[in-house]
């Protein structure tokens, strides 16, 4: 039987302490990642390109998976929340260069703002590690 013990990886953010989270929770073979955005160390990635934030976002979400022992092939599910509904040709741009054949489930919608009007991306994922 698997053992189901609950692993948290971080990022050294010092939101994770301030606001109680966690970059990525893992329990068992399920890695959940939390809405990230195109934040490097408190630097802003992409300027106003949702395409670049967007792509950024996917690769430190990459990153994450991988300290968890999860692979892109892995994700089954993103949603991803945007401040402009009518750039999701360009955040889907990233989205499939990130994805390609994996094909996640995914849900893209508007939101007001994020917690720096700078963002115009927020990605979360869930990704299921298979067995063998």
């Amino acid at each position: 039987m698997e053992d189901q013990q609950r692993q948290n990886f971080s990022s050294g953010s010092p939101w994770e302490d301030i606001v109680g989270y966690s970059r990525a929770v893992r329990v068992g073979n399920v890695v959940e990642v939390t809405g990230t955005v195109a934040d490097d160390q408190g630097k802003l990635v992409g300027g106003n390109d949702p395409y670049l934030q967007a792509k950024f976002a996917l690769q430190k979400i990459k990153g994450v998976l991988e300290q968890a022992g999860a692979h892109m092939e892995d994700v089954v599910r993103t949603r991803i929340f945007v401040t402009d509904i009518t750039q999701w040709e360009a955040i889907g741009k990233a989205h499939q260069e990130a994805f390609g054949s994996i094909k996640p489930c995914t849900t893209m919608v508007q939101v007001s703002r994020f917690i720096s009007d700078q963002y115009l991306v927020e990605i979360e994922a869930s990704a299921i590690i298979s067995e063998g």
